[in-house]
This record gives C-alpha cells, sequence and structure tokens, in this order.
C-alpha cells in the first residue's frame, strides 16, 4: 500500500525512476537498430546511406587515382601486370566494401546481439532487480515527528535527485550508444571509400575499428549491468537504533554510492573498449 508520507513518497518516486530506466538500459541493449523506435529512425538512416553511397563511389575514383599516382614510381610500372592487377583487386574489393558494406555492418550487429544474449544467458540475467525502501525504514519514517521530518525533507530531496540524476545518466549513455550506430551507418560510404588508395586505405582501417568499437560497447555495457546486479543485491543495511535521520541519510549514502559505481562502468565502457580495440 502507498505511503501518505512525503518524504516516503519522494524516496519512493526516485527508486522508481531508476528501475524503469535500469529496464530501459536492458531493453535497449537488447533491441536492435532496425526496431529501434518503430524501425523509423533505422528507414532514415538507410536512404541516406543509399543517397551517400553516390558520393562514395565518386570519391572512391578519386582516391583511386592518387593512390595510384602515389604508389608508383614511374609510368613504366603501370605496364606490368602483376601492378595492374593489384591496382584493379584493389579497386573491385573498394567497390566492393561499399556497395556490400552496410550488409557487413549489419552482421555484425547481430553477431554483437548474439554476445549480449549469450553474455545474459550463461549468467541467468534477465533484468536488473528493482531497488526498493525497506520496511523498517518507512515505519520509522512514518512514525517520525514534525521536527524530525524537517532535516528529513531536505535528505530526501538531495538524494531522490542524485539517484533521478544518476539514471537518466545511464540511460542518456545507452541512447548515445544508439545515436552513434546510426551515425556511423549513415556515413559508412564515405570512410569505405578510402581503401580505393593506398596511402588513404588507414582511414578506412580507423572507420571499422571504431564500429567495432561502438557495437561493442553495448556488450560492455551489458557486462556493467551484470555486475551491478551482482554487486548491489544485497540491501543497504540499515541500523534501526540509530534515529531516524541517520537511518535515511546512511541508506541514501550507500544506495547513492551503488549507483556512482554502475554509472562509472558505464561511462568507462567507451573507453575500455577503445583501449581493447587499440584505439
Amino acid at each position: 500500500m502507498e505511503s501518505d508520507n512525503w518524504v516516503v513518497r519522494n524516496l519512493e518516486d526516485a527508486l522508481s525512476t531508476w528501475n524503469d530506466k535500469m529496464g530501459e538500459v536492458v531493453g535497449l541493449l537488447t533491441t536492435s537498430p532496425a526496431d529501434f523506435k518503430g524501425g523509423g529512425i533505422w528507414d532514415v538512416i538507410l536512404t541516406i546511406h543509399g543517397a551517400v553511397q553516390g558520393i562514395a563511389l565518386a570519391l572512391l575514383v578519386l582516391f583511386f587515382l592518387v593512390g595510384m599516382v602515389k604508389t608508383c614510381g614511374s609510368f613504366a610500372e603501370l605496364k606490368k601486370p602483376e601492378h595492374v592487377l593489384k591496382l584493379f583487386v584493389r579497386f573491385i574489393l573498394a567497390k566492393a566494401a561499399i556497395t556490400y558494406g552496410l550488409e557487413l555492418m549489419l552482421a555484425f550487429i547481430d553477431v554483437v546481439q548474439g554476445l549480449m544474449a549469450t553474455i545474459m544467458s550463461a549468467a541467468g540475467f534477465s533484468a536488473t532487480e528493482g531497488a526498493a525502501l525497506p520496511e523498517e525504514m518507512v515505519t520509522a519514517i512514518e512514525s517520525a515527528g514534525f521536527l524530525e521530518s524537517i532535516p528529513l525533507w531536505a535528505v530526501t530531496l538531495l538524494g531522490g535527485l542524485f539517484i533521478t540524476v544518476l539514471s537518466f545518466i545511464v540511460v542518456l549513455t545507452v541512447y548515445g550508444r544508439f545515436f552513434k550506430l546510426y551515425m556511423y551507418t549513415a556515413i559508412a560510404p564515405i570512410p569505405l571509400s578510402t581503401f580505393a588508395g593506398e596511402p588513404s586505405q588507414s582511414v578506412g582501417k580507423s572507420f571499422i575499428r571504431s564500429y567495432a568499437a561502438v557495437c561493442l560497447e553495448g556488450a560492455i555495457i551489458m557486462l556493467a549491468c551484470i555486475i551491478f546486479s551482482l554487486f548491489a543485491s544485497a540491501p543497504p543495511v540499515v541500523d534501526a537504533t540509530a534515529p531516524v535521520v541517520t537511518q535515511v541519510w546512511g541508506y541514501i549514502g550507500e544506495l547513492v554510492f551503488n549507483l556512482l559505481v554502475l554509472v562509472g562502468m558505464v561511462k568507462m565502457s567507451d573507453r575500455i573498449v577503445r583501449e581493447m580495440m587499440g584505439l
């Protein structure tokens, strides 16, 4: 039954916001970009990708010619069959990367989605465990007098604000990953066209590694959620003999610390993946 006490309701509302956002995080991580928000965004990204392919094909010829000029010491080298074959194969592979790059990117997304499903299955993890206010603390708060309630209002306002802000930071990080996937997919043909020239191919390699890092970032965030769920499986300990303000302050302090651990791990996921990929 919902409490009529303002302090209890404020804490419960903050915890409810956190639980909702954590459920949203897990749902986002297990959702394919093609299914996100009904797929409308993905359809627009595919349209942009197709339009950019025309520009990429023009750049393909430009990078190919620039690379040919820089790698050939003289015109006589172009008469060598092995050199001509090498240039021809490079051009064909770069053209294939532009034409079929989207299929390869989607295949990598499917692999990462399968990886996250495997991680969740191996850990026995389906959703984060919801945080709830202990019953003994609810009883202590409701039994507090008016003068004792005054500092409780300040503590709960501050604690509720911290919890709400941290919950939005986590979910915004996951949304940011989705937006990065869309941006990479939309302009993918441009960096892939650099494979046509040997001097510019480092741009294409860097793009592929960065795209793989963004995809794997989801798996790292999923691992962070699983680790946090195990780390915070036991609720904060409440000393029933302490004053009610001390109880609430101790509970909020330990809870905020646990949430900061998760936020820190989620925010570091990008850096962890880039260190793994050597970026």
